[in-house]
């Protein structure tokens, strides 16, 4: 849940740098932080991660098996400091 609203606060941080909200809207996930990078909002290297996050997540219906829970308890930690940025940058005016 939330790497989903995470994607949706960052999108609405992008308006200003759209062309119109309507180009935001049709931003996929990945997208999303890739603009978010482009315009210094975060870093690309936090982008990377995020990447990581959403792929990690889509790999969920796929595979249950100990090697993909120790992947993704591997991620954790960095998962928590990016949302942490990620809360600063969204609540920055």
């Amino acid at each position: 849940m939330t790497l989903e609203q995470s994607g949706k606060l960052l999108k609405k941080k992008l308006i200003p740098y759209c062309a119109s909200k309507k180009a935001v809207d049709t931003l996929t996930f990945k997208d999303i932080f890739r603009h978010a990078a482009k315009h210094s909002l975060i870093m690309e290297e936090e982008a990377e991660r995020w990447f990581k996050y959403r792929d990690n997540r889509n790999n969920t219906a796929h595979d249950y098996g100990r090697a993909f829970a120790e992947k993704t308890l591997a991620l954790i930690d960095d998962f928590r400091k990016d949302v942490g940025r990620l809360k600063e940058v969204i609540e920055h005016e």
